[in-house]
């Protein structure tokens, strides 16, 4: 059962991650950009943002296959390499850790986008990170009606 609905609770604070979620939709590939934020929502283990982000890929023309193949995306041949570079950077970006984003990680994405491309794509991906941290810590959960 969810715990908060954040937006009501603190309506400033959510707008706020809005005003970084419309940033990113207009700076970010809407295809890329739903591929690294179903990647961060499995790693977060957020089942409303997977679910969300599923079907707005879908609805945008994304085949499920792919979708399907995010989970293991490394072993999987659907991705290109740009594609594979995003995925590596959410990894480690959402994960971290002890010593942050490996050289070999930022180097590989910055063969693939410009310094302000690659910028957004940070913006991005730390954007996910704060939607899915909202929702898994409120347990926000998925529609029933689909």
């Amino acid at each position: 059962m969810q715990r908060m609905n954040l937006a009501a609770v603190a309506p400033e604070a959510y707008r706020a991650v809005l005003g970084m979620e419309s940033y990113v939709r207009g700076a970010v590939d809407h295809r890329l950009l739903e591929l690294v934020k179903i990647r961060a929502s499995v790693l977060n283990g957020c089942a409303f943002c997977v679910d969300m982000h599923t079907r707005d890929a879908l609805a945008a023309g994304e085949t499920s296959r792919r979708l399907f193949a995010v989970a293991a995306w490394r072993e999987a041949p659907f991705f290109d390499e740009r594609e594979r570079a995003a995925l590596a950077l959410t990894d480690a970006v959402t994960r971290l850790g002890e010593h942050g984003v490996p050289d070999d990680v930022w180097d590989t994405a910055a063969k693939h986008w410009s310094e302000r491309e690659l910028a957004d794509l940070v913006v991005a991906i730390a954007t996910i990170n704060v939607w899915n941290r909202i929702a898994v810590s409120t347990r926000a959960q998925p529609p029933a009606d689909h």
